[in-house]
This record gives C-alpha cells, sequence and structure tokens, in this order.
C-alpha cells in the first residue's frame, strides 16, 4: 500500500516569475510519490487564482488565513520576502502546520530563534531552505573531507561574487528590496548564508572570527527606469577567524557579477587540496564543480561526482537541489529522523551571521553563540 502523500499550500506563488515558480513547482511534482500541491494563497484572491490556474494547482485560497487554517493542508511552504517570514511561519505553526521556509529564517537572529522555539513547543517541523547543503558536489565534498582526501584540514579560503549589489540592478520592482539592508535580504544573509550552511557541514563550526562589512557603492543603477537607487546593503564582506578543529577560515564576497570564475573555495590540507568553482557565490543556485590534488607537485584535476548522487533527480540545478531537500523532509516526517535543514539549524547559521555583524561593527573579534 502506497504511502499517504503530504499536502502542501504554496503561500507566494507568481507564474514564470518567482522563486516558487522556478523551485518549489518542479521540485515537488518531482516527488510526485510523497507530495501534492494542494492550493496557493497570495496577497489577494485575484492573484491566488490566477496563479493556480497557470501553474494546474487544484485550490485558490482567499488569503494566508484560511490556507493555514484548512484541514486539507498538511505542509505550508513561505516563499515570499524575507520581512514576512515571521508572521506567517508563526500562523502557519500556530495552525499545527509543518513549515518549509525559504532562507533566510527571519530577518536577524531573534526572528529566527523565536520561530524555532515556537516549532518545538507545538512539536511540527520546521525545515529551511538551505539547500546548498544537499547539492552533489557539496555532499561529495563532504565525504572527499571526512575520508581524508586532503588529511588533516589546515586552513580553508574563499572568495565569490554576490551576482548582485554590483553596480546595477535589471528592476527596480523586484531588485530594490535586495538593496536595503534593514530587509534582511543581503549579500552577507542569502549567498554568504547558503554557502556559509555548506562550509559548516563540511568543515565544521567557526569558533571565533572578525569582520569588515563595507559599502563600497552607496548607489545602484535600476536599468528598467534609469533611476539610481539608494543601497544600503554592504558589498564588501570579508571575514577571518578558526574553525574548532583550529583551520584558519578567510572570506571575501564582493558585490556585482563575476568576471570570470563566480565562486573559487579552497580547502588545504596536510595530504592534498581540494577547489571548489561556480560561477557566482550563490552556491545554492548553481553549478559547481571539484577538483584536487594530492601529495606534492600533482596538478589539480578535475573530481568526478559520482553519478549516484544525480541519479533520480531533476537535472536542473535549482529544482533538483530543493527536491532533495523536500526529499528530506518527507523522510523525516514518515521516520522521526532529522535528516533535513531544520529551524534550529537555521538559528546556528544565524548566530553565525550575527558574529559576523557583531565583530565588523565592534573592530574585535566575536565568538558565535557566544
Amino acid at each position: 500500500m502506497a504511502e499517504q502523500r503530504f499536502r502542501v499550500g504554496i503561500i507566494g506563488l507568481q507564474p514564470g516569475r518567482s522563486w516558487a515558480a522556478r523551485a518549489h513547482v518542479p521540485a515537488l511534482r518531482a516527488l510526485p510519490e510523497d507530495y501534492e500541491i494542494v492550493g496557493v494563497a497570495n496577497s489577494s484572491l485575484a492573484s491566488a487564482q490566477a496563479a493556480a490556474e497557470a501553474c494546474g494547482i487544484p485550490r485558490a485560497f482567499a488569503d494566508v488565513d484560511a490556507l493555514v487554517a484548512s484541514p486539507d493542508i498538511d505542509i505550508v511552504a513561505v516563499t515570499v520576502k524575507v520581512p514576512h517570514h515571521h508572521a506567517l511561519v508563526k500562523a502557519a505553526i500556530e495552525a499545527g502546520k509543518h513549515v518549509y521556509c525559504e532562507w533566510p529564517l527571519g530577518n536577524g537572529l531573534a526572528e529566527a530563534e523565536e520561530m524555532a522555539a515556537l516549532a518545538r513547543q507545538r512539536g511540527v517541523l520546521g525545515v529551511v531552505g538551505t539547500q546548498a547543503r544537499v547539492a552533489p558536489e557539496i555532499e561529495y565534498l563532504g565525504r572527499l573531507v571526512a575520508d581524508g582526501f586532503v588529511g588533516e584540514v589546515l586552513s580553508t579560503t574563499l572568495t565569490a561574487w554576490g551576482r548582485g549589489w554590483g553596480a546595477s540592478i535589471d528592476s527596480t520592482a523586484t531588485g530594490a528590496y535586495l538593496l536595503d539592508r534593514a530587509n534582511g535580504a543581503t549579500m552577507l544573509t542569502i549567498p554568504l548564508g547558503h554557502t556559509l550552511a555548506a562550509l559548516r557541514d563540511v568543515l565544521g563550526d567557526v569558533a571565533e572570527l572578525s569582520a569588515v562589512l563595507a559599502n563600497r557603492r552607496r548607489s545602484v543603477l535600476a536599468r528598467d527606469t534609469g533611476a539610481m537607487l539608494p543601497m544600503t546593503a554592504h558589498d564588501q564582506v570579508l571575514v577571518s577567524g578558526l574553525l574548532r578543529s583550529g583551520a584558519s577560515v578567510s572570506i571575501h564576497y564582493r558585490g556585482g557579477p563575476a568576471r570570470d570564475r563566480g565562486l573559487d573555495w579552497e580547502i588545504n590540507g596536510t595530504e592534498g587540496d581540494i577547489r571548489v568553482t561556480g560561477p557566482s557565490g550563490h552556491t545554492q543556485m548553481v553549478q559547481l564543480s571539484l577538483e584536487g590534488a594530492r601529495g606534492d607537485g600533482e596538478a589539480m584535476r578535475p573530481l568526478e561526482i559520482p553519478a549516484s548522487y544525480r541519479s533520480g533527480w531533476p537535472a536542473d540545478v535549482v529544482p533538483g537541489n530543493v527536491a532533495r531537500l523536500y526529499a528530506r523532509m518527507a523522510a523525516d516526517l514518515r521516520e522521526g529522523t532529522r535528516t533535513a535543514p531544520s529551524f534550529d539549524d537555521a538559528v546556528q547559521v544565524h548566530r553565525l551571521i550575527a558574529a559576523i555583524e557583531k565583530a565588523a561593527e565592534s573592530g574585535g573579534r566575536a565568538a558565535p553563540g557566544a
């Protein structure tokens, strides 16, 4: 007898352009034995009806309250802008629903801690969308490091371009939100946040750090209108510190599109080295590649990902990684395991980001969680 499928309601679906349309809908439909998309709620009933019709979803809810209260919904997917996460996630949890919330979980550490505590209190599963952690390349990288490919890790160095937060944006309507630091959706929290979640999985926690956050660009050109828009989000993020293992860590994220490699992450050890590369610093949504070398004098060579890491998943990176995360969520709900990134995991990444902000503000060193 087939297991019952989990019924999902999506908040924030705009056909053809939203993250939910690009990632969540195809990811869920790639897992037909685990999930069915039951309904959608947007800012208006008319918007929800248009999205439901365009995406072939059975039901459009009048509003979020109706969706989270529906007995036909098991899981609420929150895919809207960061400032709305807190209220929507709380409403879903208080209605007894499990939640998949996009990263960042909250607009700052305090919101994330509150949502994680509420999920524990109500006994529901909260999963956060740090899907770089389940990318095939990151999972294989973790295996290589754990199996001793590089020996004892001595240091790791990461440089990347944020793709956004450069000299211009495509559209005022979709891009201006990312320019305002108060919205909690910055280069520090989004591409670097996703990458920090993956880095912690592979190399362990950061013990202490110092940081610089800089605004070298104070205004950005909106190409659709020609207007110059103010930017308060940092376009330069520099972090240096020590991992709990004692290995040193150095990170530099900078705003704008890459000229060449948009991501260059090196792990140096006593027995060898591994390099992770990609077209931008958004490790959660770009095709990554690995290369490595062992011993003195050996040249770096491509490290092929075993086919088992990709088989059975959507070939497109974006829905593929999100599908892997949803599959873990389904397994956790059925088996009582905790393999998907949880709200508690998200809090740990938020604490690391808060430590970066604290160190940059004070000019001293900070310890995440201290």
